[in-house]
This record gives C-alpha cells, sequence and structure tokens, in this order.
C-alpha cells in the first residue's frame, strides 16, 4: 500500500473510533458495553487465527504490554465518560496522546521532532488547557482523561513495536484481541454476571456494533503503524476529536461553546501539522 492509501485508512479508523466512543458515552452501562465490545474482539479474532500466520515471538513482549496498557485505557474510558462530556473528555484523552507518542518516539527510537511538530505539540497543549475549563470539565474529569490520554500513548507505542516485530498485521491483531476479549469478558462474567442477559437483551447489538468498529479501526492503525512512522500515525488517528466534539454536541446534546470551538480548532491545528510529513 502507498502512503497516502495508509493515511486514508488512518482518517477512517478516526471516524470509526469516535463513532464507538460516542455508543459508549451514551451506553446506559458503560462497563458492559465495553464488555460487549472487546467480546465482539474476542469473536472476531478466534475467527482469524487459524486462517493467518502466528506473530513472530520477539513481538510477544510488545504484545503483552499492549493488552495491559488496554486494560487500563478501558477502566480509565469508562471512569472518565461517568464524570465528564464527551466533548470534553474525548478531545482531551486523544489530543494528549500524540504529544506524549512524539516524545516517547523521540526518547526510546530516535525519532526527532522538526521545527513544525514542535508548533504541533504546542498547539495541542493549548487547546487542552482550553478544553480542561468550563462546563463538563471537573477537575476529576479533566485528570481521568488526561490519565486515558496517557494510557492510549502507551497502547499505540507497544502496539506500534509489535506489530513491526510480529511480522504479520493480522497475526498480531487476531493474538490481541483474543488476550483482551478473554479478560473483559472473564471480568463481565466475574462481577455482572447477573445483568448480562438483560443487557445482551437490549442494547448487545449497539455493543456489538461498537466492536466491529474498534476492531476495524484498530486494525488500519497497525496496517499504517508497521511501515510508517509513529508520530504522525497517531497525530492523524486522533483527528477523531473533531468528529467525537461533533458527536458530543449534535447527538449527545452537550454544550459546544466558543471557548471549545477555538480548543478544538487548536487541537485539530496541531494534529494536522504531527500529521504532515517532514
Amino acid at each position: 500500500m502507498t502512503a497516502a492509501l495508509l493515511y486514508g485508512l488512518v482518517v477512517l479508523s478516526a471516524i470509526a473510533h469516535s463513532i464507538w466512543n460516542a455508543l459508549v458515552k451514551s451506553a446506559g452501562d458503560r462497563v458492559l458495553t465495553m464488555v460487549a465490545i472487546r467480546a465482539a474482539g474476542l469473536v472476531l479474532g478466534l475467527a482469524v487465527l487459524p486462517f493467518v500466520d502466528w506473530p513472530a515471538a520477539e513481538s510477544w513482549k510488545w504484545l503483552g504490554l499492549t493488552a495491559c496498557v488496554q486494560f487500563a485505557y478501558y477502566a480509565l474510558l469508562v471512569r472518565s465518560y461517568g464524570l465528564g462530556d464527551m466533548s470534553v473528555v474525548y478531545p482531551l484523552a486523544r489530543g494528549l496522546a500524540p504529544v506524549l507518542l512524539a516524545i516517547v518516539a523521540f526518547l526510546s527510537i530516535g525519532e526527532a521532532l522538526s521545527l513544525m511538530q514542535m508548533l504541533a505539540v504546542a498547539l495541542i497543549s493549548l487547546g487542552i488547557m482550553a478544553l480542561s475549563l468550563g462546563a463538563g470539565a471537573s477537575r476529576q474529569a479533566v485528570g481521568f482523561a488526561l490519565a486515558t490520554g496517557v494510557s492510549v500513548a502507551g497502547y499505540s507505542f507497544f502496539a506500534g513495536m509489535g506489530v513491526r516485530s510480529a511480522g504479520t498485521v493480522l497475526g498480531f491483531q487476531a493474538c490481541l484481541e483474543v488476550v483482551t476479549g478473554f479478560g473483559m469478558v472473564g471480568y463481565g462474567l466475574i462481577v455482572r454476571r447477573g445483568d448480562i442477559g438483560a443487557y445482551a437483551r437490549r442494547h448487545g447489538a449497539i455493543g456489538l456494533l461498537a466492536g466491529a468498529l474498534s476492531v476495524a479501526g484498530f486494525l488500519a492503525f497497525l496496517l499504517a503503524a508497521r511501515s510508517l512512522p509513529l508520530g504522525p500515525v497517531v497525530a492523524l488517528r486522533e483527528t477523531s476529536v473533531i468528529f467525537g466534539a461533533v458527536i458530543g454536541t449534535v447527538v449527545l446534546k452537550e454544550s459546544f461553546g466558543i471557548r471549545r470551538i477555538a480548543a478544538s480548532v487548536l487541537v485539530a491545528g496541531g494534529i494536522a501539522l504531527l500529521a504532515v510529513p517532514h
């Protein structure tokens, strides 16, 4: 695939990501919705696993680290949406991730920042500070959203390193879906066994739809991360903040004043600069 096609897939991944996050935010039971999302991933992973190559042994440590951080991400995301508006929580969490990843990539694998990329970091930081103020953004909500952003940067980096050493994108993701799927389904059976049946009857289809979008979006990210620089790939994926802010306002009826518009423009501008190849 050409770089342009891979970047296009990442944009589609961003759209899918914002939609399934909106489904989680609007769900009556966010915990079981997250369990349903990972159950869909588990089913898809098990269905694909017999037909794909097994990831190379050197990628297993990255797969394990990715799964561990993703479990933290699921918990933080659910908690964040319980505390704040999607149009605040989502841009904070996703806007912070490319900044952190750019720093981690520089320190660990030598991906240096250009002047334009440093400007992007400044724009995103200003946007984050603006989004952390006002209605729908309590101090607790901001704290959990920022922690979610740290987890996003963590699993994105580990997954990017893993897929580069795995030798197979589908094999790596299938194994990851199985590991995280078993973990989340097991958690649901332990702590919410009595509620699963009623949830499945009322909201199961929505959870499975969100799961399919999650799997497809992450596959697009892994395809791009295998051959393109991690910083721009993750930055472009985080254009989902724009779609998320629109969904939060139009669908979830959250307020979206001048301050949030300006903040979103700053974040989007910074992300766009990070996404430009240098």
